[in-house]
C-alpha cells in the first residue's frame, strides 16, 4: 500500500513541478481589439523557453487581411526594447479570416510585462496587447 501511495505522490509532484513553468503562460488571458471593422485577438501561447509564441486571430467582413505580421509586429518588454518576430506560422495574407502563431526570440531576462504591438495598414496607430508577467 505504501508503494502505491508513494508512487501516486511522486506522480502528482512531478505533474505540479513539470507544469509549473508553463502554468503562468496558460493563465494569461487573450486580449482583443476591434477597429476599422477588424477584430484582432491575441493569446499568449508559450512564454517559456527560447522562443515565445502568441496565437493571433484576425476577423473582418469589410476588407482583405493583407497584413505581414513579421514586418508589422513587435514585442516591447519592460525595459523599452523591441523584439521583432522570428516568423509567422499561419494563414497567408488575404481573405477575411486569418489565424496563426507569431514567434519571437525570448527576452532575457524575463521582463515584468510584455506588450505586443501590431501596426495595421490604414490605421493611424498600432494595436496594443499587454500582459503582466511578474
Amino acid at each position: 500500500m505504501r508503494s502505491v501511495t508513494s508512487k501516486a505522490l511522486l506522480i502528482c509532484a512531478t505533474l505540479v513541478l513539470g507544469f509549473g513553468a508553463g502554468a503562468a503562460t496558460k493563465a494569461l488571458p487573450p486580449v482583443s481589439t476591434t477597429e476599422a471593422a477588424v477584430t484582432v485577438k491575441v493569446t499568449p501561447r508559450s512564454l517559456d523557453g527560447a522562443t515565445w509564441e502568441f496565437d493571433v486571430v484576425m476577423d473582418t467582413h469589410a476588407q482583405d487581411l493583407t497584413d505581414d505580421l513579421v514586418k508589422t509586429a513587435a514585442l516591447v518588454v519592460s525595459d523599452g526594447s523591441e523584439i521583432r518576430p522570428l516568423e509567422w506560422k499561419g494563414a497567408p495574407p488575404g481573405g477575411h479570416h486569418r489565424a496563426g502563431v507569431l514567434r519571437f526570440k525570448a527576452p532575457d531576462p524575463v521582463p515584468s510585462f510584455v506588450v505586443l504591438k501590431i501596426a495595421r495598414p490604414a490605421e493611424s496607430k498600432p494595436r496594443v496587447f499587454q500582459w503582466k508577467l511578474k
